[in-house]
């Protein structure tokens, strides 16, 4: 079912760069549609990442933290305060090459929204293990972000899962807090540059798990071991830890952009000129075009730049 309405702007996607869009273009008069996802267990449901997240300690203004969902509920009701409109569904399509763009939802009647133009702030999720409790104790010492959960672990012993630069970089800033952090990688050698596993190698706190993989994460209320298996011996076995961090990889949600959407060789979108895209009317935020900082702050203040060069071009070209 298709809308007559051309709106000004729509939003897809609800993370703390989809939010601040909305509050920003809202406050505009720009009247923006924001379609945040639907619930779900994955990163891009409404909120994003932070509805996964317990507290969160690093965003100015909350100098005794605040929980994740409470944070994101706050943003989406200051944007819906200045007249911003939500849709609870996700997007199955869109066509963003023609001058009215078109974006189809996933709801029943398979609705079509028109809109001059797009602000895309779909996140990326992280690349997960997907093993026993593992989604059940993510937020429960189990994370995916050492810069947003390092402080919790002071004078614990953790694991970080990986053996890439993000790895060996987390394992690294983790010592800072940690007695001790083992590395657990499956392979016999690090992909991880040169000079980043001399220096993993080389910290005293660092020790590296060969040729091991984790089966299961362990713990009823917070995690307290998990399940190893040395793939090299065939051996199973428990290892106690008081924290792990899965630093396998981001995948960003840019599916439905593919064949439009200008994206880089991992699929994030390339934006220039503050958030265009390749595309007129057509803005990218958040996580979705940041594949260095992965931060909420980051990504809110990409998303006011999106909303400020989405009424600047809209005042330029529609009438």
């Amino acid at each position: 079912m298709s809308t007559d309405a051309v709106n000004e702007v729509v939003i897809i996607g609800s993370g703390p760069a989809g939010l601040t869009a909305a509050i920003y273009s809202a406050r505009a008069n720009l009247n923006p549609i924001i379609v945040e996802g639907e619930p779900s267990s994955n990163s891009d449901q409404p909120g994003g990442q932070l509805m996964l997240t317990t507290e969160v300690e690093n965003f100015p203004g909350f100098p005794e933290g605040i929980l994740g969902p409470e944070l994101m509920t706050r943003m989406k009701d200051q944007a819906i305060k200045f007249g911003a409109k939500f849709i609870t569904s996700k997007v199955t399509k869109v066509k963003l090459t023609d001058k009215i763009k078109r974006i189809w939802l996933s709801d029943e009647n398979e609705t079509e929204l028109l809109a001059h133009s797009v602000i895309i702030s779909t996140g990326a999720k992280s690349i997960m293990l997907n093993v026993e409790n593992e989604s059940r104790l993510l937020g429960y010492g189990v994370s995916t972000c050492a810069t947003c959960d390092g402080f919790f672990f002071r004078n614990k012993n953790i694991a970080v899962v990986g053996g890439g630069d993000s790895a060996l970089e987390e394992a690294i800033f983790l010592t800072k807090f940690a007695d001790k952090v083992t590395i657990i990688h499956r392979r016999d050698a690090f992909r991880a540059s040169k000079i980043m596993q001399q220096r993993a190698l080389s910290n005293e706190k660092i020790d590296v798990l060969w040729n091991t993989e984790i089966r299961a994460f362990n713990g009823e209320n917070s995690l307290n071991s998990v399940t190893l298996f040395n793939n090299l011996l065939n051996k199973e076995y428990e290892f106690d830890l008081d924290g792990a961090f899965v630093a396998i990889g981001h995948s960003p949600n840019t599916e439905i952009f593919q064949n439009q959407v200008l994206m880089d060789e991992n699929g994030y979108i390339i934006t220039n000129n503050g958030t265009k895209t390749n595309l007129e009317g057509v803005f990218a935020c958040g996580d979705v075009q940041d594949h260095m900082y992965k931060q909420a702050i980051t990504a809110a203040g990409s998303g006011c730049a999106a909303a400020i060069d989405t009424e600047k071009w809209l005042n330029n070209n529609i009438s």
